[in-house]
């Protein structure tokens, strides 16, 4: 698998090619795995390896694309943002001014900015919720119509790790002014202008470049857990809400169809990959994710003045359905940055351990992609922090050159 290792670094990077290769010939990297990071508006780090598929010993190339998950929802909340840009709504606008039938059972004071920050009190739907319910937009507009919060709106936050995507979409469809979905919309407004390589809804077409999730073994859960121990009181937390119906373990089941589980990975269905679901589908490559958040905050996507309320989180409180402290805002996570006390970076994690990171004071994006499933989240990711880590070291060691040019770049193996 090692010898399957390519794409380009800056010679200031070569650290983190380093770190790369060591994660594959380690046996962190179990399946594939991509790393990009754009520095000031320039693309200094495109590294790729390993399998797209390692049970038919298809190898990852520069057209393998993967599932990114919740990594999904800073592109919907992105959407959102777009249309607050140009007019058509603001955050503190009531779904129900727009979306006359959501003003039922409780939900007739819920605000946009609710909706991405996770406080709808929507985090499941209450009821049958099937795959052909979820590609039908009537029928999810008349299922969410029905609900009834599991909380007060506004009230709390707790992270709707599935339905914000169903929430998101069913707002652009009716604030658009060309009523497009969600795919629709990011497709026309962002990537094709851009030429950014992200889906929410897959052409049929190119479903031969989406990578095959896999799980880990038991062994590679102990190195893991060896290795962060934090881990280890994560899942058990999250075994005891699920045992002893603490919290709302019913989100991390929902819906039954969209199962992760070490046995059945039914996110491998290409017909999934077709369906517009901005929380938990998104499908891309790392230099496109990075790409794209490198735009952002350049303000080329929206304005600059906009990108600004995504610094810093507007909510810090323990998150309901996580039952940790989840700092986030305006549809995006936060986390402490670890170079510089009291400031954070944004964007958002993904299940796996896929992620992406924006610290824009240093104008640096940060994406990672895998189909090699980790137990990690966040933070909490081991791979993904050796990445992190070895950037962060980089451009604080050579921050203070903002007037030279980036080193040129070099080919792997050169």
């Amino acid at each position: 698998m090692v010898d399957n290792i390519f794409g380009h670094c800056d010679l200031r990077f070569s650290k983190v090619e380093e770190v790369f290769r060591r994660n594959f010939q380690e046996g962190w990297e179990y399946e594939g795995a991509a790393f990009a990071v754009y520095h000031k508006g320039k693309l200094v780090v495109d590294l790729q390896g390993g399998y797209a598929d390692s049970s038919s010993l298809a190898k990852w190339t520069d057209k393998t694309r993967t599932i990114v998950f919740s990594v999904t929802k800073a592109v919907g909340a992105l959407c959102i943002a777009l249309l607050v840009d140009r007019g058509y709504i603001n955050y503190e606008d009531k779904l129900s001014s727009f979306w006359p039938k959501y003003a039922q059972n409780g939900k007739e004071d819920t605000t946009v900015e609710m909706v991405v920050n996770h406080q709808a009190g929507l985090p499941v739907f209450d009821g049958p919720f099937s795959f052909e319910d979820a590609k039908n937009p009537d029928r999810v507009s008349e299922i969410i119509e029905s609900q009834t919060p599991v909380w007060k709106p506004g009230t709390k936050s707790g992270y709707h790790a599935v339905t914000y995507g169903w929430l998101v979409d069913q707002i652009i469809r009716r604030v658009d002014p060309k009523k497009r979905s969600v795919g629709q919309f990011f497709r026309e407004e962002i990537a094709e202008k851009h030429n950014i390589d992200f889906f929410i809804g897959l052409p049929p077409a190119e479903e031969y470049t989406v990578s095959r999730l896999a799980t880990p073994s038991f062994s590679f859960l102990l190195r893991e857990i060896w290795q962060q121990p934090a881990l280890l009181v994560m899942l058990v937390m999250m075994t005891l809400a699920k045992k002893l119906g603490w919290g709302y373990p019913q989100v991390w089941t929902f819906p039954s169809w969209l199962n992760l589980s070490e046995k059945k990975i039914t996110a491998n269905n290409p017909e999934l990959h077709f369906l517009e679901q901005a929380a938990s589908l998104g499908i891309t490559r790392a230099k496109d994710l990075a790409k794209l958040f490198a735009l952002v905050i350049k303000g080329e996507i929206v304005s600059p003045k906009l990108v600004e309320r995504f610094y810093e989180p507007m909510i810090k409180e323990k998150d309901v359905v996580m039952g940790f402290e989840a700092p986030k805002g305006l549809g995006f996570m936060h986390s402490p940055n670890p170079k510089k006390p009291g400031k954070y970076v944004f964007g958002h994690p993904g299940y796996g351990g896929n992620n992406v990171v924006v610290d824009p004071e240093e104008e640096l994006v940060i994406a990672y992609v895998t189909n090699g499933i980790k137990v990690g989240y966040g933070d909490k990711t081991l791979i993904f922090n050796r990445l992190k880590n070895a950037v962060l070291d980089i451009v604080e060691k050579f921050g203070k050159e903002t007037g030279k040019d980036a080193a040129s770049t070099q080919l792997l193996g050169s």
